[in-house]
């Protein structure tokens, strides 16, 4: 009688699980051929630099010294998108934002064109002095999100990141793709990347506002708008760790 009794428990559990296990499809396509913009092939990158605190003011001058040219110059088939300085989450932080034009033949022409760039070598040398320490990421840009483009300030920016749980990188999207259209009234909506090649499962969203107030009062404004609450609950389950930065553009961002 007891054997029959846990066998019959065993299987009640079993059907019980078996409800709250959400179904999958078989993937067709990679997730960036199915999530990003099929129009363009643009390639982003990404970097986050760590500045010794008592170098920000010449990293700074530095970079807006090399940087427009870099930008501006022709044979490279690449643009700035926009530069800034942490102001809140990550302190002494630069964050820049690249887009190469023809995905990764074009970062491979612009790098390989850099390294024989005698100014740009003698501006990595003298940056790296300054730095307590690097990383990028290369990204797609997700289909349904404005396309970045520079835009007059002053505005403040917020990049939000989120690390997404394996292998919901689709649902995420998925969702996202009717969130996006709860936050365009006030035109703050940037950009929307997810990554490729650094630490993978990532998203970033990138948002501009007048100020800190402004903010506040975009994001709960969302919250008075029927469907946006759901697509929050739906969406939070797929986030492992998330974070915020409130980013000011240097003066030579396109991103004002």
């Amino acid at each position: 009688r007891g054997l029959g009794s846990s066998a019959r428990r065993a299987r009640e559990d079993s059907w019980l699980k078996s409800l709250f296990v959400r179904k999958v499809d078989p993937r067709k396509d990679a997730h960036s051929n199915l999530l990003a913009k099929r129009e363009t092939s643009n390639l982003y990158k990404l970097q986050f630099h760590n500045v010794k605190p008592e170098c920000l003011e010449a990293y700074n001058k530095l970079c807006q010294e090399v940087l427009p040219k870099i930008h501006e110059e022709k044979h490279y088939p690449c643009a700035l998108v926009g530069t800034w300085n942490t102001w809140y989450g990550e302190q002494d932080q630069a964050v820049h934002l690249w887009r190469y034009e023809g995905g990764y033949p074009a970062l491979n022409e612009v790098m390989s064109k850099l390294r024989q760039n005698k100014e740009f070598t003698e501006f990595r040398k003298e940056r790296g002095n300054m730095l307590l320490s690097r990383k990028n990421q290369l990204l797609l840009e997700f289909s349904f999100w404005n396309e970045p483009v520079p835009r007059d300030g002053p505005n403040i920016y917020e990049l939000r990141s989120y690390q997404l749980r394996p292998g919901t990188m689709i649902e995420w999207g998925n969702y996202w793709a009717r969130a996006i259209r709860f936050r365009q009234d006030s035109n703050e909506a940037v950009g929307g990347f997810f990554s490729q090649i650094g630490q993978l499962y990532m998203v970033h969203h990138l948002w501009a506002y007048k100020d800190l107030q402004t903010r506040e009062d975009i994001r709960n404004a969302a919250w008075h708008k029927p469907g946006w609450d759901e697509l929050v609950y739906y969406t939070v389950p797929l986030i492992q760790e998330m974070e915020s930065r409130i980013m000011i553009p240097l003066k030579i961002s396109p991103l004002q």
